[in-house]
């Protein structure tokens, strides 16, 4: 190589390493904002089924966690679910579209989700430095569910949250991983939980600083097909009640609502999909989704996303 093309080379790689101290600095109001903050991730979606996406999504946990949070992980594995019961045999039958979760199927439910996709998890973020505790819905009584709609069997709606397990866990320096699978009110009762309701309830019952919710599109967008960075609860259900909101997105902005209401800071539906988006949202003005709080921010940092006051 010339002595230029050295040169060159050593310019850029200069640039690269100046940009990368630039993005550290910059990214220290957020740090000293979120230093001890309560933060759940529902972590689905494409993600969980790529090992490359699985590692990338642990490692910004370990991050997390490396910088005085307290992560928390709640997985949903709904075609794992179906792999297996496919495997088993197993015949479901649905009701409006919603799958009917039998006594059979609820135990295949939960060894999936407390079994394989938990310690899957765990599992990448020990490999990534982490100390990952898997548990589900069960452990401690965490979670006690009734039958959300008793046509659809074993589907569980959370009533009762004792999340002091979790505390204990983050504090003694663990990052919890939890399977959405809960206990009922009768002694030996299985609920199979969605991923999302799940999370939203253990945001609400730990009154966490966030609740982000990783799913496989952009985040919430208004009439014309934009994305919608930063929303108020009032916006959203009257983005529900003109249809602007629906489909799956109904679901989700309706977890994000109750999550609020029950004092989560604010909720994050960001796009799993890309690259370091639990980071992006958290330590960069940039963000990476639609923002859904009521209250006004605490901290004022040099840079902003548009429209954003603080944090």
């Amino acid at each position: 190589m010339s002595h230029k093309g050295l040169n060159m080379r050593k310019q850029k790689m200069n640039r690269d390493w100046i940009a990368t101290a630039r993005t550290l600095s910059e990214a220290l109001p957020y740090l000293q904002r979120y230093s001890d903050a309560v933060v759940v991730v529902k972590f689905g979606g494409n993600a969980m089924g790529d090992d490359e996406a699985m590692a990338e999504f642990a490692r910004d946990l370990v991050l997390m966690k490396q910088v005085g949070m307290n992560p928390i992980v709640c997985h949903g594995g709904g075609p794992m679910i179906n792999e297996m019961l496919a495997k088993l045999g197993i015949e479901s039958t649905f009701v409006r579209g919603k799958r009917v979760t039998t006594k059979e199927t609820v135990e295949v439910v939960e060894m999936v989700l407390s079994g394989l996709v938990n310690k899957r998890i765990v599992q990448a973020i020990n490999d990534a430095g982490g100390r990952a505790v898997g548990i589900s819905g069960k452990d401690d009584d965490m979670m006690v569910c009734e039958a959300d709609d008793p046509e659809l069997g074993f589907v569980g709606r959370p009533v009762e949250m004792n999340v002091q397990i979790i505390r204990d866990l983050y504090g003694a320096g663990m990052i919890p991983v939890i399977a959405p699978v809960a206990t009922g009110m009768a002694d030996n009762e299985t609920f199979n939980v969605n991923g999302d309701t799940a999370a939203g309830a253990i945001a609400g019952a730990l009154q966490a600083d966030r609740l982000l919710l990783l799913t496989d599109v952009a985040g919430v967008k208004d009439a014309s097909g934009e994305v919608l960075t930063q929303l108020h609860p009032g916006q959203v259900r009257s983005m529900i009640a003109d249809g602007t909101i629906a489909g799956g997105m109904i679901p989700k902005t309706e977890t994000a609502l109750k999550a609020i209401d029950e004092g989560v800071r604010a909720v994050v539906i960001l796009d799993g999909r890309v690259p370091h988006a639990c980071l992006l949202e958290l330590f960069t003005e940039h963000g990476a989704g639609s923002l859904i709080r009521s209250t006004e921010p605490r901290v004022k940092p040099h840079g902003l996303r548009q429209g954003e006051t603080g944090l």
